[in-house]
């Protein structure tokens, strides 16, 4: 073939590889420099294709990292991904302790017939041969571990996984944002396996894991923190709930008259105290709510309820609230309504959260409307003021806890924040789901679906 023809082809193969097709049909070269350029382009698309395939696997383990797998399902998946592009026969996976002072086996996988080193395994870290690879944060490459072993008898782990059958090594450390981990260790029964391989494709994948691991384990702070929150809460709330039980007693006895007659001032600053402690009151209750919702312990007593007359019950008992600013509450509710299986108690308390929250925020001489329809197999009951709206941006964070918007009670009523925050997790619990709509200067309404109660068959 003509220098001409070579090089046209050539050039034709480049602009593939460009394009991303690295496996390329190039001529087999001559012995001159034309030639030469042939099987270096050859070469280089093998490279390519092998480096483009390492690289989609390393985002293969970034997917799975980020769908919230298990640390074992993305090693298992790492195990699995890599045999065909790197070498080993073994990988294993240990993690820092006790402040970084001991190394302990955390997972492995080998196609030895038996595992020596296995999770638990531990070895103190302090003047062993990892701590080197920790100060230099570079990985390290045994190419003879049974010569290795000659050298330091006393390697516990080096004679382990040379009785497992493994002859050569490479250890990666594992670093987030400059503090070490851990380790993983890359093993094959081969020796001289890591003598020209490249060690960066195996640090991407250890710094992949290390990532997973931090996540996992900042994950499970927050959880435990949470957990601490939920119950400074719930005992700090149970321990203010008598001492204020007991304030609001001598109140009514003071205000009944039992200790005497107070003057007319006197009268009106006690019942603005009786107000201020039930709205303590109703913050400790709140509190003791959300404590005993988040660590599973709410009790709920389960019944079947006919909904249209439950219904009306609850409107019966918010009208009051609504008198002392004239806003009317209707009730739009059909004759009849598929029976639901609810705690009644819970229920009414997320409805009369909802509709106090839609007076506090409404005008006087408004209308609260209270309306009940069957949307598939659920229930879905509204709430619906004509009051001031939600900005939109502000809507998201409505449900969350101690959460205020920028719209104020229109009569100055206290909020502790917690009120909507009650309603989701009380209608999830019934397997329901709590939605918003709202615009400003027109209203918002507030609804929760309840799945019907299953039919006898």
């Amino acid at each position: 073939m003509r220098s001409n023809e070579r090089i046209r082809r050539y050039a034709q193969a480049t602009e593939e590889m460009i394009e991303g097709r690295f496996r390329v049909d190039i001529p087999a070269g001559q012995d001159d420099v034309v030639g030469r350029l042939g099987n270096n382009l050859a070469e280089l698309g093998r490279t390519l294709e092998r480096r483009f395939d390492e690289m989609r696997r390393i985002g293969q383990v970034t997917e799975h990292a980020n769908a919230g797998l298990l640390l074992d399902d993305v090693l298992d998946h790492v195990y699995e991904a890599f045999r065909e592009v790197i070498p080993y026969d073994r990988i294993g996976f240990s993690l820092l302790e006790q402040e970084g002072r001991v190394v302990r086996a955390r997972w492995a996988r080998s196609e030895a017939p038996v595992m020596k080193i296995v999770g638990g395994f531990s070895q103190t870290l302090e003047g062993s041969s990892l701590q080197r690879i920790i100060d230099t944060g570079e990985p390290r490459i045994l190419n003879d571990l049974v010569g290795y072993l000659g050298d330091h008898p006393d390697s516990a782990s080096t004679r382990l996984i040379v009785e497992e059958g493994m002859r050569s090594s490479l250890t990666c450390p594992l670093v987030v944002m400059g503090r070490p981990i851990g380790f993983m260790f890359f093993s094959s029964m081969q020796s001289g396996t890591y003598e020209h391989v490249h060690s960066d494709v195996f640090m991407q994948i250890a710094g992949q894991l290390a990532l997973i691991v931090e996540k996992g384990r900042l994950y499970q702070q927050l959880v435990e923190l949470n957990d601490l929150k939920d119950r400074f809460l719930g005992t700090a709330a149970h321990d203010l709930r008598s001492p204020m039980a007991s304030i609001q007693g001598f109140l009514d006895l003071m205000l009944v008259g039992v200790v005497g007659e107070f003057t007319e001032q006197q009268e009106e600053l006690l019942r603005r105290i009786r107000r201020s402690s039930e709205g303590m009151l109703r913050l400790i209750n709140d509190l003791l709510d959300v404590a005993a919702i988040e660590s599973g312990k709410l009790d709920m007593e389960i019944e079947e309820v006919e909904p249209t007359a439950f219904l009306r019950e609850c409107g019966e008992s918010a009208k009051v609230l609504a008198q002392a600013k004239a806003i009317q509450v209707d009730m739009n509710l059909p004759a009849c309504l598929p029976r639901v299986r609810i705690d009644p108690q819970r229920i009414e308390q997320a409805i009369t959260n909802l509709v106090t929250n839609a007076i506090k925020f409404s005008e006087v001489e408004t209308t609260v409307t209270v309306t009940a329809t069957v949307v598939g197999e659920s229930i879905r009951i509204s709430v619906a003021d004509e009051g001031q709206g939600i900005p939109e941006d502000e809507v998201s964070e409505l449900f969350q806890d101690f959460t205020r918007t920028s719209v104020r009670p229109t009569a100055g009523e206290s909020s502790t924040g917690l009120g909507l925050a009650i309603v989701k997790r009380i209608v999830e619990g019934h397997h329901g789901a709590v939605d918003v709509t709202s615009r400003e200067g027109v209203g918002s309404t507030f609804a929760f679906s309840l799945p019907v109660a299953a039919q006898p068959g």
